[in-house]
Parts: C-alpha cells; sequence; structure tokens
C-alpha cells in the first residue's frame, strides 16, 4: 500500500476509490440515459415522488438521503421540466406536496431500461458470486457509516421505513430483472 516514500497510495485508499466509482457510475448513467436529459439524482427524485405522491421536500431528502440545502434546486428543475408539480400542502400553505405528471410517468417508463443497462454495466466487470458480495458489503458499509453522512436516512417512523425499504426493494426488482434478460 505504500510507495517507496512510505506513503499510501491515492488509489489504494477506500474514499478515493469510493468517489472513482461514483464518478464512473453517473458517466455511466449520463451516457445510458443521454437522451431523457436527466441526471441520477433528479431520477432518483422523480421515482420517490411517483412512489410517494404528495411528499414534501423534507420527506424527500430523507427517501433519497439527498442534503436539503441542494434538494430544493433538483425540485425546481424538474418542475420546470413538467414531470412534477408542487402543490400547497393541506394542512400547511407554506409547505408544497410533490406530485409526478403524466409527463414524469411516461419518463419512468421509458428510461427504466437506460437506469437497468447502467446498473447492469456498473457491476459487469465483477464475476455473478462477486457481484452479490460487493452488493452485500457496500450495503453494510453504508448502513452502518449512515450517520456520518451529510444526510443520512433518517426515518422518523414505520411509515418512512417501509417507505425506504420499498424503493430499495423496487430499484432491487428492476435490477433483477435485467439480469434475467441479460
Amino acid at each position: 500500500m505504500s510507495n517507496e516514500d512510505g506513503q499510501e497510495k491515492v488509489d489504494e485508499r477506500p474514499g478515493h476509490l469510493i468517489r472513482r466509482l461514483q464518478q464512473i457510475s453517473f458517466a455511466i448513467f449520463v451516457d445510458q440515459a443521454r437522451k431523457f436529459e436527466i441526471t441520477p439524482v433528479q431520477f432518483s427524485a422523480i421515482f420517490a415522488i411517483d412512489n410517494h405522491p404528495g411528499i414534501d421536500q423534507t420527506a424527500l431528502c430523507n427517501i433519497i438521503a439527498f442534503d436539503r440545502s441542494t434538494i430544493g434546486d433538483v425540485v425546481t428543475r424538474l418542475e420546470k421540466k413538467r414531470l412534477i408539480k408542487r402543490r400547497s400542502g393541506s394542512l400547511d400553505r407554506r409547505t408544497k406536496s410533490l406530485h409526478i405528471t403524466p409527463r414524469g410517468r411516461r419518463l419512468l417508463r421509458d428510461i427504466e431500461p437506460a437506469v437497468a443497462a447502467t446498473q447492469r454495466l456498473i457491476l459487469a466487470p465483477l464475476k455473478a458470486g462477486e457481484r452479490s458480495a460487493f452488493m452485500r458489503m457496500l450495503k453494510q458499509l453504508v448502513h452502518l457509516n449512515n450517520e456520518h453522512s451529510r444526510a443520512p436516512l433518517r426515518p422518523k417512523d414505520a411509515r418512512q421505513r417501509r417507505a425506504r425499504n420499498a424503493f430499495v426493494a423496487q430499484i432491487e426488482r428492476s435490477e433483477i430483472r435485467e439480469r434475467k434478460k441479460g
């Protein structure tokens, strides 16, 4: 792990490798989903909004583990693309509930093969057994280090935990369907 000077090589540090894998994941998604003009974060947001109609931005942050300081920009971009609508909250007019539009639903339907291909391509260099082991360890690292995140997952109640679990399960089912196809 050390070079001649006794210093650890940057490309052997887990943080560096995780950052590089995130860059690679982003690049693959952008390439696969190019015609949809949507980022991975925007996809996660619209996916979560579709699965949880009427959620507010705080709940959205909790579901997709995104920080509150920048989620407003993501929501604004989705609204400008007419993929979602914001409506005043029924109990508190200051809050805005988020709803997917028919155009947003079409995008989710049409982008699914690109999303599945992205997941497949990220893991493609690994053998089947390595993919399972990698995913298991990755989930464990994320779970055990959740509290260190700028946007930790914080399900406030059982309903939010179920919502997050349903979101993860739906992504996993999509990946399984694509593996069966490929």
